[in-house]
């Protein structure tokens, strides 16, 4: 079933144009960015999209139902709430946002007095840094919070805020590494050999990782 067409479009036959006229209005590949992270409320998401006025964050959110980027599903009882999560064709972004994130990362700096900060925003820049610890759970704490990546054998990735029980592995850092780390300026391994970063791994995890391992590695559960 062909997509209903959007408000506005650039009406050029080039694919940039057309993946722009879906995803090019402000505020959309932000929600994008917190959606990655599993399903969320739409109070949730107003919460994480600092600056979004309530108008503007319901009609992108229409309208990136409308272009089959965004369902909405009501939760069962006791919750009886409705949650937005991605399609699969939204969360084919991921790859776009890792590349933005890229991109972006050297800009980056400190943050301004105005910015907001979340944790979570860190997970995408931080997906090619965290791939050097190999296949499985980790759970990342900075002092602005926690979240927590899941890394396939495959290369595959996602992520989600908050901790998780039993994780792989734990790194806790602080902001300016994991943007040193974003922008390429040192490696996971530099990090933590300089005392930037301490990495902390379960035993199944060093073992898988072919990695020597002692006791002072092991994550506590």
């Amino acid at each position: 079933m062909p997509r209903q067409p959007r408000r506005r479009s650039y009406d050029q036959h080039c694919a940039a144009a057309r993946a722009l006229d879906l995803v090019g209005d402000r505020w959309t590949l932000l929600v994008v960015r917190e959606l990655l992270a599993g399903p969320r409320r739409y109070t949730d998401l107003h919460a994480d999209l600092p600056g979004v006025s309530t108008d503007m964050l319901a009609g992108r959110l229409k309208d990136m139902e409308g272009a089959e980027l965004v369902t909405r599903r009501r939760l069962p009882p006791p919750a009886s709430a409705y949650v937005y999560e991605l399609t699969p064709r939204g969360r084919d972004l991921l790859p776009v946002l890792r590349t933005l994130a890229a991109w972006g990362a050297p800009d980056l700096g400190e943050p301004r007095p105005t910015d907001a900060v979340r944790a979570h925003w860190y997970a995408i820049p931080l997906l090619g840094a965290l791939a050097e610890i190999g296949a499985g759970l980790v759970q990342v704490t900075i002092d602005e919070g926690e979240f927590h990546v899941r890394l396939g054998a495959d290369g595959s990735a996602a992520y989600g805020d908050g901790r998780v029980d039993a994780p792989d592995a734990r790194l806790r850092t602080d902001a300016a590494t994991c943007r040193a780390l974003a922008a390429g300026e040192l490696t996971l391994g530099e990090a933590v050999e300089s005392g930037r970063a301490a990495l902390e791994r379960s035993e199944a995890a060093a073992a898988r990782a072919g990695m020597w391992f002692s006791a002072s590695d092991a994550v506590q559960a």
